[in-house]
């Protein structure tokens, strides 16, 4: 995936630090939030993990650091649940502004349960996705309870969480014992999607029962069986975030990829801006590009890079097609191409026929019990590639008229 630093402010005005994910190989059809753990930030290795496999079904994720954590600013000592859920109201307002509204909020234990409530005040939001959350949010005040009489004596306490020195205010724990989700849940009308593990220790799996329960339909329910509370097995959230993906197909908006019709084998198209090229090989969609240092997205290989890996191709089926009809066992090929022209000049004099030198180097492996006559054989085999010839051939234009 690809990321952007990126700040925006809270409601107070104070800087949230965050990361704007995007896939590497398409521009994005959905904006998403994600919302991290009670203390945690932006930069977990699940919350990572789970943005990553959102980008590769074309969804680009904003996950920030809330007011007081991480990179963000403001005092953590000052905020509560009621501002976790307005930093992340002020994250949609930041997208709908500067990209696209998100459609989609994901979030992980407290900020699962934040995100519920988020999405009840975004009108964008189609599609919520809680993971490993508290039904009820006062649910973390056990992680403070060792200084609850302090904090109810002296207003505040420095906590330990996680092995990290906090200060809890007595407002934190006065504004979580006055949150239910049980009414908003009611209410909402928004497809969501409950992701928990029965061997969380942290936020028990019956907490995922009520939160479904408690909600209309469309809801749905996927257990994470062996998962513990942070995701700590990089298994285990990627395994979220591709559940999360394609569950979230369903209520999101993804345009539908045009139908090329068409009685040629290949068939390539692109648009007026940049050199992103939508490639239908019969059934098969593929996609060229060019690098970003030339005015390309880099959203796929380039026209050479495909023609290397069509030589390349070529070259090992030949090798192999040879190799077993003399009942020769070669375990592995392995084909390296390397083409020697810089792509981004090689038309500037296009209506010189002497302008155009290409060469390919190929380099060839063969894995397999083979004597040095057939090693030799196969080599000369190689030259034979169709595709080697063909790139010796003329390649004949029309014009199709509309």
């Amino acid at each position: 995936m690809a990321s952007t630093k990126i700040q925006f402010p809270n409601s107070k005005g104070e800087s949230l630090s965050a990361k704007l994910d995007v896939p590497i190989n398409q521009h994005p059809h959905t904006f998403a939030v994600f919302a991290h753990c009670f203390t945690c930030n932006k930069n977990l290795s699940a919350v990572r993990n789970i943005s990553r496999a959102l980008n590769q079904a074309g969804i680009a994720v904003l996950r920030f650091d809330f007011t007081g954590l991480g990179e963000s600013e403001g005092d953590f000592s000052d905020t509560n649940f009621t501002s976790n859920v307005e930093d992340l109201i002020e994250a949609c307002q930041y997208l709908k502004q500067h990209y696209q509204a998100p459609e989609l909020i994901v979030g992980h234990s407290l900020g699962g349960a934040a995100v519920i409530c988020a999405a009840e005040q975004v009108a964008s939001i189609k599609a919520i996705a809680s993971i490993a959350a508290p039904f009820a949010p006062k649910h973390v005040g056990h992680l403070v309870a060792s200084k609850a009489v302090e904090i109810e004596a002296t207003g505040e306490a420095e906590v330990n969480i996680g092995g990290r020195s906090f200060k809890v205010k007595k407002q934190f724990l006065e504004d979580i014992v006055e949150q239910s989700l049980t009414e908003k849940l009611r209410k909402m009308r928004k497809a969501l999607l409950v992701l928990h593990s029965p061997q969380d220790e942290i936020v028990e799996i019956e907490n995922a029962a009520k939160l479904y329960q408690a909600a209309f339909h469309p809801k749905s329910f996927v257990s994470l069986d062996g998962a513990d509370h942070l995701l700590s097995n990089k298994a285990d959230s990627d395994y979220v975030g591709t559940v999360i993906a394609n569950w979230a197909g369903r209520y999101i908006s993804i345009p539908p990829k045009e139908v090329f019709n068409s009685d040629r084998q290949v068939v390539v198209r692109l648009g007026e801006k940049g050199f992103t090229s939508d490639v239908m090989v019969r059934h098969h969609n593929l996609v060229a590009d060019e690098p970003a240092s030339v005015g390309g997205n880099d959203f796929g290989p380039t026209p050479y890079e495909l023609l290397s890996a069509g030589l390349g191709a070529c070259t090992a089926m030949t090798i192999q097609m040879y190799a077993r009809r003399k009942k020769w066992v070669v375990e592995e090929v392995l084909v390296h191409i390397d083409h020697k022209k810089d792509h981004a000049t090689d038309c500037e004099n296009c209506e010189d026929p002497k302008s155009k030198v290409d060469v390919f180097e190929r380099f060839i492996e063969l894995k397999g019990d083979l004597d040095q006559e057939q090693i030799s054989r196969l080599m000369e085999i190689a030259d034979r590639c169709p595709v080697h010839r063909t790139l010796h051939e003329e390649v004949r234009t029309t014009l199709v008229k509309e």
